[in-house]
């Protein structure tokens, strides 16, 4: 996929049915460890299933593996509460591993 399609599911995923009228765009880059873990974005598991997306989309692999999102989440929740101020993306190359 390539990176308007990833913008689109990003969209998807942060706009509510509250809110379908508004447009809202989240530079996942600059998400902070602290918003991710007090959920000032959304729910950690939306950037998740976003990162986990782009991750493999950048691999060209289609699988989805849903219990490691979700063991991965638990992960940079962790990492996040001893590093509140470190990038949520950064949090992930080092607890995933870097971007492919």
């Amino acid at each position: 996929m390539n990176k308007t399609a990833f913008a689109i599911l990003a969209l998807a995923l942060f706009v509510g049915p509250s809110t379908a009228k508004a447009q809202v765009s989240v530079d996942i880059s600059k998400i902070t460890c602290m918003q991710f873990i007090q959920y000032k974005i959304t729910d950690p598991k939306n950037i998740m299933i976003w990162l986990n997306g782009y991750r493999h989309g950048l691999r060209h692999d289609l699988n989805v593996d849903l219990e490691s999102i979700l063991e991965n989440t638990r992960k940079i929740e962790e990492y996040c509460f001893k590093h509140p101020d470190t990038f949520v993306m950064k949090a992930v190359e080092e607890v995933v591993g870097p971007m492919p």
